[in-house]
């Protein structure tokens, strides 16, 4: 019998501030007693040099995704605060097959194309930042068009606290752990 597992899938394009809103769910959840673990793919799959046929590194992502699930669940973690770049729901496929019971919440994070611009040309001071600002644009015209998302939050004008509190109460997952949650909105 595969235990079912609740994951919050933050997606987005380049520079809309998917690491900074996970990891700000992750503190909310951590407030509440929510016995849970995060990860950002790119962490997983950062190696060099990468195979031809998969540039992103997609394969290694998914083995090291599943062996790290596996000792987060080992260390108690009950639910999964995820972070990728999600282009198709297809894909999916891919994390079910590392995460047994995987249930998806796909949130796409989305901001004005000039913020995106912004936010990348302050994050990226290397010799990426042209890739990253014309990955940013290609992947919001793209997740625009296919909406992959089972939840869409605008970022615009907002704090990463503001953003992290609209998820957790819009996707209703303080419904899954109703005690904790409860316990946290009577601490804020």
């Amino acid at each position: 019998m595969t235990t079912t597992v609740p994951i919050l899938f933050i997606t987005g394009p380049v520079g809309v501030g998917k690491t900074s809103v996970a990891g700000e769910i992750s503190e909310q959840l951590d407030k509440a007693g929510v016995a849970h673990a995060f990860v950002d793919i790119d962490s997983l799959r950062w190696c060099y040099p990468r195979p031809p046929h998969d540039r992103f590194h997609t394969e290694l992502g998914m083995k090291n995704l599943a062996v790290v699930w596996r000792n987060f669940q080992v260390a108690g973690a009950a639910c999964l605060v995820l972070v990728d770049v999600l282009e198709s729901r297809d894909v999916l496929e891919r994390y079910r097959a590392a995460i047994p019971g995987a249930e998806f919440l796909v949130v796409r994070l989305r901001a004005e194309p000039h913020t995106l611009a912004s936010r990348v040309q302050a994050r990226e001071l290397g010799s990426g930042l042209e890739w990253h600002l014309q990955r940013t644009a290609e992947l919001a015209t793209q997740m625009d068009r296919s909406q992959v998302e089972d939840l869409l939050v605008d970022t615009e004008g907002k704090s990463i606290t503001a953003i992290a509190r609209e998820i957790l109460e819009r996707s209703k997952w303080h419904g899954i752990f109703p005690q904790s949650m409860d316990r946290f909105e009577r601490e804020e």
